[in-house]
């Protein structure tokens, strides 16, 4: 079966990646992980400390819409970590895309 999967890239602020990926680590991806987004993948840029990535896996373009207005509309999110993470942000881009089982499987293992 067949997976949407968008792919979140940022830019960070000059010196904040290290900050960012600790907030991703202990706040954020158990945060989504805990309202059933599916994190495949995260983390800084081989290039670039400052450069971060997210990926994430839903069934169908209405799961990846539904559940991600339930994440961001939550108090969990806009009273817990959405003040850190976005200050931290200079520029993001998103790109979604459809993936089949093997694929995903095989990005989900090689950010292992």
């Amino acid at each position: 079966m067949n997976k949407i999967v968008e792919i979140l890239l940022y830019t960070l602020k000059s010196g904040t990646g290290p900050e960012f990926h600790k907030i991703m680590i202990e706040v954020s991806v158990p945060l989504h992980r805990n309202n059933s987004i599916d994190v495949v993948s995260f983390g800084n840029s081989l290039h670039d400390p400052d450069g971060y990535y997210l990926v994430r896996a839903y069934d169908s373009l209405d799961h990846l819409n539904s559940s991600q207005q339930v994440f961001y509309d939550s108090d969990a999110w806009r009273n817990g970590p959405r003040t850190d993470i976005v200050e931290r942000i200079s520029t993001s881009l998103k790109s979604v895309l459809e993936l089949n089982h093997e694929a995903l499987e095989a990005l989900r293992r090689s950010a292992s």
